[in-house]
């Protein structure tokens, strides 16, 4: 009778402590159930370990931020909450560093289970010098020696503020994976897995690469993607189980005489309808939530409509936050929101019919409560910049795909060509109401990235005239809701993908993949 291995995994949970609303696409259209909180999925995963007493839970990232109370405790709150559950092994993810890499280090220092990861360096006057945490983790069960090595983004100081990860220095999983392979086999590996946080694209282009080989499965992480049925590459094979909480990876392998004889993968709903809560980790979380829970619950507006992020060009939650961005500054010509991924779903309606917003759900839309800036841009440089951000999303080489979705904005209304080669994308622009000009010079507003040059707006370089306002997203976002307490953020059309849907609900193309 072979023996059952059983590795469960989690990832860009982003703090979500309780139950929310889950979108999930069915017969072409948006569906809502509630899934996940900590509590729930504490009581699956403990479920699970019993169900297979010989198995490994591991988290691969974006533990740390995401919600109101991760914020005002820089993650602290976390710590007691991961601790009840029965983790075994943590890899960061691109958001771990956002309140600096010494609290980063001290919040993975206190959970009970190790970190690791292959590719974060000490900064040593610019070049990589030690790695920060152990690159690697050997698991021995059913007479197997399991090897797991850890891998994060190493676009990071790209992705997101520079400042968050001073003193880090960054290396490419392929440079040093052939290395770390035969290192590992020459130990007895039987098997090696990567869990990583690469997004599914990167994690496609790395089992693609001959690096990879000798890899059995990348367990990936950031893109939120639902990977169902495992993508196999040339030289691995890749699943990444989805975001919030919501979603468990099930890799199930099958061992006879000391080997592997059949590998199972699942992808687990947290149903909270079907999972009682584990009351130990739900007494933690209500203690935790305790002094804020006031501020956390006050209503600030309400929707008419359920908020979201899962399309990849325009979604309701974008929408609103471009419209107070426009009716806070009418003066400027093009709003923009950056294309983050992050944020589940609110869908719930209320009694007077209408979805109530909390002061929680602002910092869930917007954990980075950045600075407004604007500044000006010629209409090439508006032109360019389109293109870039589209290749960013929509390249065809998987490689090239640079983590989250669309940029969106307001007051442009640009017509693309999503799967067109680099450069021949934008086939319209109009700006208001006009043609966009190249030698016209226009107003643009966005988030300040802190540590960014002071002429960088949105990745937009040399922007004329850059300056902070004294107004943050939230405070905008706050003033819009007192002035249009009931809102309707339906998208515009401002953004059209000539050969691609408006409810695309992935940036993955090429493989036998789909969000659902």
């Amino acid at each position: 009778m072979p023996e059952k291995v059983c590795i469960l995994q989690t990832t860009d949970v982003h703090c979500q402590m309780d139950t929310h609303d889950e979108l999930f696409w069915e017969d072409g259209q948006a569906v809502f159930r509630q899934c996940g909180g900590y509590a729930q999925l504490s009581a699956r995963l403990k479920a699970l370990k019993r169900e297979y007493p010989q198995s490994l839970l591991l988290d691969t990232g974006d533990m740390f931020q995401g919600s109101m109370l991760s914020v005002l405790t820089e993650g602290e709150a976390l710590v007691p909450i991961l601790n009840a559950l029965p983790y075994d092994l943590y890899v960061p993810g691109n958001w771990e560093v956002i309140y600096g890499k010494e609290q980063m280090i001290r919040l993975l220092g206190a959970l009970k289970a190790p970190t690791i990861c292959a590719n974060m360096h000490h900064d040593e006057r610019g070049l990589p010098g030690a790695l920060i945490f152990k690159p690697y983790f050997i698991w021995k069960a059913a007479g197997l020696r399991i090897a797991i090595l850890g891998y994060t983004d190493p676009l990071v100081p790209l992705r997101q503020s520079p400042s968050y990860s001073r003193g880090i220095v960054y290396s490419e999983p392929a440079a040093t994976l052939p290395h770390y392979v035969k290192e590992l086999r020459a130990m007895g590996a039987d098997m090696i897995l990567i869990a990583c946080h690469l997004g599914l694209s990167q994690e496609i282009a790395l089992a693609n690469n001959p690096a990879a080989r000798g890899v059995d499965y990348i367990l990936g992480g950031d893109t939120h993607e639902r990977v169902r049925k495992p993508i196999r590459g040339k030289f691995s094979t890749v699943v990444e189980p989805g975001a919030f909480g919501s979603f468990i990876g099930k890799l199930i392998l099958s061992v006879a005489e000391g080997r592997i004889k059949r590998k199972t993968y699942s992808l687990l709903e947290v149903d909270a309808a079907k999972v009682p809560p584990d009351q130990k980790v739900q007494s933690l979380i209500e203690r935790e939530k305790a002094p804020y829970l006031s501020e956390m619950q006050a209503v600030v507006g309400h929707s008419r409509i359920p908020l979201y992020r899962y399309f990849v060009i325009e979604n309701p939650i974008d929408t609103l936050v471009t419209d107070a961005l426009a009716w806070r500054f009418p003066e400027i010509d093009i709003a923009f929101s950056n294309g983050f991924r992050f944020c589940p779903p609110l869908a719930t309606i209320g009694a007077d019919g209408r979805i109530a917003i909390t002061r929680a759900y602002i910092y869930d839309m917007l954990p980075v409560d950045s600075v407004v800036r604007t500044g000006k841009v010629s209409g090439l440089q508006l032109r360019n910049w389109l293109e870039k951000e589209l290749n960013n999303v929509f390249a065809r080489e998987a490689s090239k795909r640079f983590g989250g979705w669309l940029v969106k904005f307001k007051g442009m209304q640009v017509e693309f060509e999503a799967y067109a080669e680099m450069g021949q994308r934008v086939k319209r622009v109009r700006v208001g109401a006009k043609a966009l000009k190249d030698a016209k010079v226009y107003s643009i507003l966005a988030c300040e990235r802190e540590g960014d040059p002071d002429d960088h707006l949105c990745r937009l370089q040399k922007v004329q005239d850059a300056k902070n306002t004294r107004l943050t997203l939230h405070d905008v976002l706050l003033e819009y809701l007192a002035a249009h307490p009931t809102v309707n953020p339906k998208p515009r059309g401002d953004a059209v993908a000539l050969d691609a849907p408006a409810t695309l609900l992935s940036q993955v193309s090429g493989v036998d993949y789909e969000f659902r």
